[in-house]
């Protein structure tokens, strides 16, 4: 089998909800569309409120800290600027991030779910151009079922390809190729990406994408299978092009 990319992920709010898409267009140096658009800063953070900038994700609310985050889905409507949002845990609400008094509203909404003893939620907040990736350069992150299927194969258990939160994921390849490509340039369907580094993994992967609660030691299978705590690759797009899921994957150099 070819390798292809078999699924495409954006997620609107960083680390809150997730939404597949079957076909996107790729455009130099910007992320996916509404990938990370907006992230939810905590009452902690660093960040200029009247123009916000990227800012390291420390400032934000995110799976590490709050585990139940994993297990919000997203559903976008890029017409209206609205996205819905459902959690198993609470009522599903359909918001414009960009409205401040639905603004208001998420942080309500996603509160129960926010560890008291943690920074609690407090504003939404949009970087423009881009998205408020885990990267200071706009990313698009790279996962292959393959190098997740031994990670699953060590855990003894099998668990949600989304739990890496990743933007495409890739199918047909061997196990850890991605790690050969950094430096190296692809092309998936009509775009063309640099890969640029792997990515480090935090505590977010411990968490099920269907409860939230933490129930797989995800860090210490990739330390103890591999020596690292490494999974997946960021990239940059380089060429402008349309995407599908079933699109080849070709290394150029």
């Amino acid at each position: 089998m070819n390798g292809h990319v078999a699924e495409i992920w954006r997620h609107p709010i960083k680390s809150h909800g997730r939404e597949e898409l079957a076909r996107i267009l790729l455009t130099e140096a910007r992320t996916i569309p509404w990938d990370r658009r907006w992230a939810v800063a905590h009452e902690l953070a660093k960040v200029d409120f009247d123009a916000p900038e990227w800012a390291p994700c420390s400032n934000f609310s995110r799976g590490a800290k709050a585990p139940k985050l994993q297990a919000i889905e997203a559903r976008c409507n890029l017409p209206s600027g609205k996205v819905t949002f459902t959690h198993p845990d609470l009522k599903e609400l359909t918001i414009n991030p960009d409205d401040p008094g639905d603004a208001g509203l998420f942080i309500q909404w996603v509160m129960p779910i926010s560890p008291p003893e943690r920074a609690l939620p407090a504003r939404l907040v949009r970087v423009t151009k881009r998205g408020m990736t885990d990267t200071d350069y706009p990313s698009i992150s790279i996962i292959n079922r393959a190098s997740h299927a031994e990670v699953a194969q060590r855990l003894g258990k099998d668990i949600s390809i989304n739990r890496w939160r990743g933007n495409l994921v890739l199918d047909g390849l061997d196990p850890w190729v991605e790690r050969d490509w950094i430096g190296r340039k692809i092309r998936v369907g009509l775009a063309e990406l640099e890969v640029r580094e792997n990515i480090t993994r935090c505590r977010a992967t411990t968490a099920s994408t269907r409860t939230g609660e933490r129930d797989a030691d995800t860090l210490g299978a990739l330390n103890g299978g591999w020596g690292h705590q490494e999974f997946g690759a960021y990239a940059v797009v380089t060429k402008t092009g349309d995407l599908r899921q079933g699109d080849t994957i070709e290394v150029l150099s």
